[in-house]
C-alpha cells in the first residue's frame, strides 16, 4: 500500500504494521509494507500469493483495513522470557494463534528467544508438543505399537535413519518416517535411499490394505538388510 494513501495517513499505518483485513466475511492478519514507486494508485493494495487466496481476492474486490486486536497470547511469550512456565492453556493459545498467522516473524521469533533463554523444562515441552499435534492432522497406523527415530537433522552425509529404521522395521516394528529430499545436502536421505528401496508415500504405491503395506516393507527391509550384511 502507498504511504500516502488515505487509509495509512488516517489510521497510521507505518510499515511492516500489523494490520487485519477483511473481505466478503474473511479476515487474515498480514504485514503491511509501503510502496514507494507507482506501481499502485493510492487507493489500491497489493496482496501476497497467501493472502490473496485466503480472502477470495479478485482483481477491483474491495477490502478493509483495520487495526488487530492485541493478541493475548503474547501475554504468555512475554511471560516465558521473565520466567514463567508454559501450561497447556498458554501452550495452545501460541500455537493456535501462530497456525491462524497471526503471528508476525518477530513475534515467533520472540518466542523461540524466550524458549532458549529460559528452557522448556519436561511438563512444558509435554504441553508445547500436544499444542502441536493438536492444531495439524494426525495418521494413524494400524499397529498396536509404533515407534519413531529423530534427530536434529543438518549435518550433510550422516545416513544413520535408513540403517537404523530398516534393522527395527525387519524386527516388526512399525516405524514411519519422513525424510528431506536434498535440502541439507546435494542428496537428502529420500535420495539416498531411493536407488536401493522405495521412497515415498506407501498409500501411493501399496494397496489400500495398510497392514498388508507394512508387511511388505518388512519383508523388503528384511531382504536389504541381509543384502547389505552380505556386501559387507
Amino acid at each position: 500500500m502507498r504511504a500516502d494513501s488515505a487509509v495509512c495517513r488516517s489510521e497510521g499505518f507505518i510499515s511492516r504494521a500489523r494490520v487485519e483485513v477483511r473481505h466478503a466475511g474473511r479476515r487474515v492478519h498480514a504485514t503491511l509494507h509501503h510502496a514507494t514507486a507507482d506501481l499502485l494508485a493510492a487507493d489500491q493494495a497489493g496482496f501476497s500469493d497467501s493472502a490473496w487466496h485466503n480472502l477470495h481476492l479478485v482483481d477491483g474486490a474491495l477490502v478493509s483495513f483495520h487495526h488487530p486486536e492485541p493478541l493475548r497470547s503474547l501475554a504468555a511469550v512475554r511471560g516465558k522470557a521473565y520466567g514463567r512456565r508454559l501450561d497447556e492453556n498458554t501452550a495452545r493459545s501460541i500455537v493456535s494463534d501462530i497456525v491462524a498467522g497471526q503471528y508476525a516473524d518477530a513475534h515467533i521469533s520472540s518466542f523461540v528467544t524466550a524458549c532458549t533463554a529460559r528452557p522448556l523444562d519436561f511438563d512444558e515441552v509435554v504441553a508445547l508438543t500436544g499444542a502441536m499435534i493438536d492444531s495439524g492432522e494426525r495418521i494413524r497406523w494400524p499397529e498396536p505399537v509404533v515407534v519413531d527415530k529423530h534427530s536434529v537433522g543438518g549435518l550433510p552425509g550422516n545416513r544413520t535413519t535408513p540403517v537404523v529404521v530398516a534393522i527395527v522395521t525387519a524386527n516388526g516394528l512399525c516405524m514411519p518416517k519422513t525424510s528431506s529430499r536434498a535440502i541439507t545436502s546435494p542428496a537428502g536421505k529420500a535420495d539416498t535411499q531411493s536407488p536401493w528401496s522405495p521412497a515415498g508415500p506407501w498409500w501411493l504405491r501399496r494397496g489400500p490394505d495398510p497392514r498388508r503395506a507394512l508387511a511388505r516393507n518388512r519383508a523388503y527391509a528384511a531382504r536389504r538388510m541381509v543384502a547389505v550384511a552380505a556386501r559387507v
